[in-house]
């Protein structure tokens, strides 16, 4: 809600003297008012005001400050009790930060309320509820899961998520579930490219998941289903999954990813102070919590699942662009005690990555580990697996690991770094 600062009755003074009359409506008006002010402490309390007189839509507002922190540190256990609130009011986004908390298994458990919740906001045209719900249908092989997909992109995209339009664009370009329909997918395009949505690298994959289970069922635990690892290497421990993403996951980290892009940078090993050095020339986005969605959860409980780790264990999500003779030269992800001094040291080394290449590679771009002798070449969808540390938890040189320049083309990459401790809050 934007409150126009020339309505008299938007005014902060009038807002203020009326919520502590008792009034909700007024005080969650404030609350809207403080914090496009800048003020987000006074807009949590005129929130929680608001919402203990029963303003729902206060209580969610209050639930997401608390949740990513915007006050004080991240509390999940205070945001979701507002947010069941918010939930047993009929608001669809409550239910689909509870159905992404609940992805964590920190505050709420892993159970079947995350597939109702997410089901509920399908059910009421919710385009983050779609988009998750189309991509998990997406991966399925049977031709009812496939039309379900498409309905669901469709649907969101209607609802202008523009996201959901690239996704069923690509589709339709490449006749994944469909008969392919080149020129819908140019249109959509054009009407994409006029609103700043870049196109997608161009490629299709087959469905991933091809396990016999009866259509059109929502189960979004099939995340947590291990997947198999083709081991290339014992010490350290490196390995592949030939397809852990589908296209839909891959171009989704795309599409999320390229409006946030900056140049990549390295930790100084003394201080831990980020550079831009020349050993790492690529461009990345971190998915800040406030940029998830339940769909970039699930996502990243695949990968963690992957990994045998907890998704907690897990830093935030990086997304990497390299362009024509970018790269990054040999290095090790475990981190020099200045930078884990200063990010969580509570949760530990780096002890495993997990990475996703996310589109084809013209030539170039493998991913190399000279002390291993191991070369793993990009392929859309494609995971390395591979551990920084010892089974006693002291650094492995020997993972030494080098992305080798792009020769042609560009290349998508999604990492996640998974630590020996808790990293996330839920």
């Amino acid at each position: 809600m934007n409150v126009n600062a020339t309505d008299p009755a938007n005014d902060t003074a009038a807002l203020r003297a009326a919520a502590e009359t008792g009034n909700a409506e007024a005080g969650f008006r404030l609350g809207i008012a403080l914090a496009n002010a800048g003020d987000l402490a006074g807009a949590a309390a005129a929130h929680e005001r608001a919402a203990q007189a029963g303003h729902p839509v206060a209580a969610l507002e209050y639930a997401r400050l608390r949740l990513y922190g915007l006050v004080g540190v991240p509390s999940p256990e205070t945001a979701a009790q507002w947010l069941l609130r918010a939930e047993q009011a009929g608001l669809p986004m409550a239910s689909d930060l509870l159905a992404q908390v609940a992805l964590g298994g920190v505050v709420l458990p892993r159970d079947g309320r995350i597939n109702e919740r997410v089901m509920r906001g399908v059910q009421a045209e919710f385009p983050p509820a779609m988009l998750a719900a189309a991509i998990h249908f997406g991966r399925k092989a049977h031709p009812e899961d496939q039309a379900l997909c498409l309905q669901l992109l469709e649907r969101g995209a209607a609802r202008g998520d523009a996201i959901a339009a690239a996704l069923l664009a690509e589709r339709l370009a490449h006749g994944e579930g469909c008969e392919a329909q080149p020129g819908v997918a140019d249109d959509l395009w054009a009407q994409l490219e006029r609103n700043g949505v870049a196109r997608l690298p161009a490629f299709t994959l087959p469905p991933p998941d091809r396990t016999p289970v009866p259509p059109r069922q929502l189960a979004l635990e099939d995340v947590l289903r291990p997947a198999t690892v083709e081991p290339l290497h014992a010490q350290p421990r490196i390995g592949v999954v030939p397809q852990l993403f589908s296209a839909d996951e891959c171009r989704l980290l795309i599409a999320t990813s390229r409006p946030h892009l900056h140049a990549s940078q390295t930790a100084d090993p003394i201080t831990g102070v980020p550079l831009t050095l020349q050993v790492r020339t690529s461009h990345e986005a971190s998915l800040d919590p406030l940029l998830e969605t339940t769909a970039l959860r699930l996502v990243q409980l695949r990968m963690a699942a992957a990994a045998g780790i907890d998704l907690p264990h897990g830093e935030q999500l990086t997304v990497l662009r390299y362009g024509p003779g970018q790269q990054y030269r040999p290095h090790r992800d475990y981190l020099p005690p200045g930078t884990l001094q200063m990010d969580r040291p509570h949760a530990g080394n780096r002890t495993r990555t997990v990475c996703v290449y996310l589109n084809p590679v013209e030539a170039g771009g493998a991913t190399d580990f000279p002390v291993a002798g191991v070369r793993v070449v990009p392929a859309p969808g494609k995971a390395v697996i591979f551990d920084s540390l010892h089974a006693d938890g002291s650094p492995d040189p020997d993972s030494l690991h080098a992305g080798m320049p792009v020769e042609a083309g560009e290349k998508w990459l999604a990492t996640l770094w998974i630590r020996q401790g808790r990293y996330r809050p839920w």
